[in-house]
């Protein structure tokens, strides 16, 4: 049995390895070892709870999704730190932490561990040259690509923002590889701010805060990952405050993301919000059809020039990018999920494969919004009555409404372009594919229009 189970694990671990990365493997993966499977569940343990709770967030889903694969009467993962001997267990928590244990008193001393910091390896994945770029994101991209290239501080900093799972950290990423690409002789750090709140509270353990400040001052390019997580944290806060003022004044770059803009920020002093928000802050948008089925032809392709046997209905790509709309990360998993499992069983991956498949992640992805929903929604953006909807008027401030109305019930409800027409008055489903084409090729030249139909997507959506 344990044999079988070390095999299971190894299987898993290659197809994890494949999916994300040796960089991420090497950090979170190989340090977990199979406990056993009982009844369908599957035990890992994590060295220390950092790491396992970190890799329980991270890579839990893609973890279980993994071993389902290898073995289908697998249905859950448990992540449990490994037991440890009483001297082990005997570390200091700390309140700013959250009750956390770190895993950086394990070290050897604050010095050494902040050192390693810089060697730390770039995911060669996530490349410019493998970010698809579409109307949701393009601003944010060639922000990322003029900073990546510029041989003078651009904009300080550039601060990149959005929900998670947009492309925040592939564009991290790729300024980072562009740089060390370009001028090679620059000291580059990039991490998580999980990363900095953790080697700031080992530094004031080990009484060795020089070194950190030595390290994190020193560096002609600063890259800090998911800033939200030092919110709140009023010294490990203040500690980047003077960094970021450190930095700024050498005319180093900063490069920051969080999941907000600086103002929507919660518990950031003032001083720092309006640092934030010094250079170039750029967002990316929920991610709309045509760029998720853009992602999903470009990774498609590349996992066909991996695997020659994988075979993929057309239909299959543009099935997922409308049925699955939270973000990329979640797309790519079903993605991913759908290719091994085709490759399991050398069958080439149909609609009826990805229902099959798929039916967790499609069931919560289903769209509740209904053509009445829209109709009010729109109706109240626009000021109209809801019955101006239906009716035959066809002013202008009547006409651009429905049309839009129209638009995102083709986009957001399962309806079919005559059980549209039926719910605006019994008009023909011709009127609708009108109604469809007029707004989209509106939003492609008139970016006003464009945010306005966008802000009543999320409206519906949220």
């Amino acid at each position: 049995m344990t044999s079988q189970l070390d095999k299971q694990w190894e299987n898993v671990r290659v197809w994890l390895r494949k999916e994300l990365g040796d960089a991420s493997c090497d950090s979170w993966i190989e340090p977990l070892k199979v406990a056993s499977v009982i009844d369908g569940v599957v035990t890992l343990h994590a060295p220390t709870p950092f790491v396992c709770n970190r890799v329980e967030a991270d890579f839990g889903d893609r973890i279980r999704r993994a071993w389902a694969a290898v073995d289908s009467g697998v249905r859950r993962v448990m992540f449990m730190v490994r037991p440890k001997s009483s001297e082990e267990a005997a570390r200091t928590d700390e309140s700013e932490i959250s009750g956390r244990t770190d895993a950086a008193v394990e070290s050897t001393g604050a010095r050494s561990r902040l050192e390693t910091l810089k060697s730390i390896s770039l995911d060669s994945r996530f490349s410019f040259e493998r970010f698809v770029v579409g109307r949701p994101n393009e601003f944010a991209y060639a922000a990322a690509k003029r900073v990546s290239e510029a041989e003078t501080t651009p904009f300080n900093p550039l601060f990149l923002y959005g929900p998670s799972g947009l492309g925040k950290t592939h564009l991290m990423h790729a300024i980072a590889q562009r740089r060390k690409e370009m001028y090679p002789d620059e000291q580059i750090l990039f991490i998580s701010a999980e990363t900095f709140l953790i080697e700031f509270v080992s530094a004031l353990r080990h009484k060795d805060t020089i070194s950190f400040k030595e390290l994190f001052r020193s560096v002609d390019v600063l890259m800090i990952d998911d800033l939200q997580h030092i919110c709140g944290k009023n010294n490990t806060q203040l500690e980047f405050f003077h960094t970021f003022n450190a930095l700024a004044d050498q005319h180093r770059q900063i490069i920051l993301s969080a999941d907000c803009s600086p103002n929507d920020l919660n518990g950031v002093d003032e001083r720092l919000r309006s640092r934030l928000s010094w250079g170039l802050v750029a967002d990316l948008h929920p991610t709309d059809y045509e760029l998720r089925l853009g992602i999903l032809e470009a990774k498609t392709e590349a996992a066909m020039s991996n695997t020659p046997n994988l075979q993929v209905d057309a239909r299959v790509l543009q099935f997922l990018a409308h049925r699955i709309s939270q973000n990329v990360r979640v797309l790519e998993g079903a993605l991913n999920r759908l290719f091994a499992f085709a490759s399991i069983v050398e069958r080439p991956a149909t609609i009826e494969m990805a229902q099959q498949q798929l039916a967790d992640l499609l069931r919560h992805s289903d769209r509740k919004v209904s053509v009445e929903e829209i109709q009010k929604k729109v109706a109240e953006h626009y000021n109209l009555r809801v019955s101006d909807m239906h009716s035959p008027r066809r002013s202008r401030a009547v006409a651009r409404p429905r049309q839009v109305a129209m638009y995102l019930a083709k986009q957001l409800t399962q309806k079919s372009l005559p059980d549209i027409g039926q719910k605006f008055g019994g008009r023909d489903h011709t009127t609708v594919m009108h109604a469809v084409k007029r707004v989209a090729e509106l939003r492609s030249i008139d970016s006003a229009f464009d945010d306005d139909v966008e802000r009543l997507r999320r409206m519906l959506e949220g």
